[in-house]
């Protein structure tokens, strides 16, 4: 091989390295949004895609569990009696559901959809602990709503009044389970305000789930983005019943936003949190990391409902937006009654979890607890899809005194929890592992960049590194040539520069010999090489310099 021919050799070693280096770097810092780009002409939801059928009609078995709180002790609830409200928990009451999106049409103008839910929900006698015929006794939260009403009118008192008095209205409502879920039941109230105010009475019945069951009118219209022209905005709502601010709350607490649960955005960190949005609660509620769990063998990021998602201001400073009134209750509860009809209900966690302890104290029967009414979800970060998903939400009524109302003129001032309901989902094993690509492929991106970086390194490094190391071996002779114009960081000048000749003195014995005698040297760290001399003789017989002896073994030169 010619010289030359060695030379464009090496020269094409190590451009190869410096391009492979490049390609690293730059994968390094755009692998996961170009597998993202790559992800989404796929994953983004359309009628061919994918992702459609399953978002369409969950694959997944899914059931809802509903729990009752059953008011004990009604006729002790008044001022002065020393004893709290005692309820008894009842349920679950188990559901399978059967979802179903309806009513869907595309936007392709700013890629997103339109849809209604529908359920269908069926009793599972053998999944539930307890019948649909258990008597369960509630606040009645019509009757003091009314009252709440009519207090600031003495009209208004007197005709709520005696509206109580002729349908003989109590504290307290007595029904059948399935009355106060699914069902629902008659109220006169309901009746007698269809009548007088029709436009503020939307609804016939009265029941914690009615009319639900197989409406596609319950959670509203959607509209949510597809993803199709950014997959990091697939799945996160843009209106809600043709709202991108639902006006019940001010700011960014109305704002429109999140996810219904289907999808998440990609590429999610420890330091994000997702946002669930709620059309009941008319408001979004965040979910912050908590910690990285394990499901079929894949790494996910589980997300929960802490302080975060039931704050008024509390601990949070954006959060003070969802203060009603200018009152701020105390941590735990979330006001929704402006998207309740004004209603004075409260949304919470199951059992007042991680609320404020003067709720709990209040009432008797209710212990929270994390790993029975912890709100969560774990999502795998790389592809925002849930893994696993639970909890839920406790709807609570505020009772309050309402002077001039003779039923509610002497009743304390209690939180009163009505009932809590939840959905738990995880993926099957089949499922995951479709999901687990996801992170494979982004380890393979990983792996190809080290191996690029790596292999870049030492094909840029292979010629210099054979140079150096040639030279280590080679002759001393070349190698003090090679070193002689070098000086040493941190050596005295003078000292180094000085001729190598000097470092030996010559003499010749009697046999003709030329012996070589060599000046013995005294390295100091703060001057370098220094001629030590003695400074009272400056003899060759000095401790610190002489000329080897004739007794001294002989270095012969020939």
């Amino acid at each position: 091989m010619t010289s030359h021919l060695r030379y464009c050799v090496r020269l094409g070693i190590i451009v190869l390295g410096i391009c492979s280096i490049a390609g690293g770097i730059y994968l390094f810092r755009h692998w996961i949004e170009m597998f993202t780009r790559m992800r989404g002409k796929e994953m983004a939801l359309s009628p061919t895609s994918r992702s459609f059928e399953g978002w369409k009609i969950s694959p997944l078995p899914l059931y809802f569990d509903v729990y009752i709180f059953n008011w004990t002790n009604p006729e002790d609830f008044y001022v002065g009696s020393g004893k709290k409200p005692h309820f008894q928990q009842l349920g679950p009451y188990r559901f399978r559901e059967k979802p179903d999106k309806v009513n869907i049409a595309w936007h392709n103008q700013n890629a997103s959809v339109s849809f209604r839910k529908k359920s269908v929900f069926y009793f599972d006698t053998d999944g539930s602990k307890g019948s649909l015929t258990d008597v369960v006794t509630q606040v009645n939260s019509v009757a003091h709503s009314a009252a709440r009403r009519a207090a600031d009118s003495w009209l208004g008192r007197v005709s709520v009044n005696m509206a109580i008095r002729m349908y003989d209205q109590r504290i307290t409502i007595t029904r059948s389970a399935d009355e106060w879920l699914f069902k629902g039941f008659e109220h006169p109230f309901i009746s007698l305000g269809k009548i007088i105010r029709p436009d503020d009475v939307p609804y016939t019945r009265i029941g914690f789930q009615y009319p639900r069951n197989g409406s596609s009118e319950f959670d509203g219209d959607i509209n949510m983005f597809t993803g199709a022209d950014d997959i990091s905005k697939m799945g996160q709502i843009y209106t809600w019943n043709n709202l991108t601010h639902t006006g019940a709350f001010p700011g960014v607490c109305g704002q429109v936003r999140g996810s219904m649960g289907e999808f998440f955005p990609p590429n999610l960190s420890t330091n994000d949190s997702v946002y669930m949005y709620m059309p009941k609660m008319c408001r979004a509620v965040p979910l912050d990391y908590t910690e990285t769990v394990t499901v079929h063998g894949i790494t996910a990021y589980k997300y929960s409902g802490t302080e975060h998602a039931v704050d008024n201001g509390t601990l949070y400073t954006d959060t003070s937006c969802y203060c009603v009134g200018g009152k701020c209750r105390p941590i735990g509860v979330i006001d929704i009654g402006p998207c309740s009809f004004n209603a004075s209900v409260f949304m919470s966690f199951p059992h007042f979890y991680k609320g404020d302890p003067s709720y709990v104290e209040a009432v008797e029967g209710l212990k929270p607890e994390k790993e029975k009414h912890e709100f969560f979800m774990t999502l795998e970060p790389n592809a925002g899809v849930p893994m696993d998903v639970g909890g839920g939400f406790q709807a609570n009524y505020y009772m309050e005194p309402v002077k001039g109302i003779d039923i509610y003129d002497k009743v304390p001032s209690v939180m009163l929890p009505m009932m809590w309901c939840e959905e738990r989902v995880r993926v099957t094993e089949e499922i995951a592992a479709d999901i687990a690509l996801v992170p494979l492929i982004v380890l393979l991106g990983q792996i190809v960049t080290g191996i690029l970086l790596a292999g870049g390194l030492i094909c840029t490094c292979w010629y210099p590194t054979r140079q150096v190391t040639q030279f280590c071996h080679s002759d001393p002779k070349a190698k003090a040539n090679a070193l002689r114009p070098l000086t040493t960081f941190g050596v005295n000048p003078a000292a180094a520069t000085l001729p190598v000749s000097q470092l030996f003195r010559h003499n010749t014995n009697a046999g003709g010999n030329e012996r070589v005698g060599v000046r013995l040297l005294d390295y100091r760290r703060d001057s370098g090489l220094q001629e030590q001399q003695d400074s009272s003789s400056g003899s060759e017989n000095s401790p610190r310099e002489r000329l080897i002896n004739e007794t001294s073994p002989d270095v012969i030169v020939r």
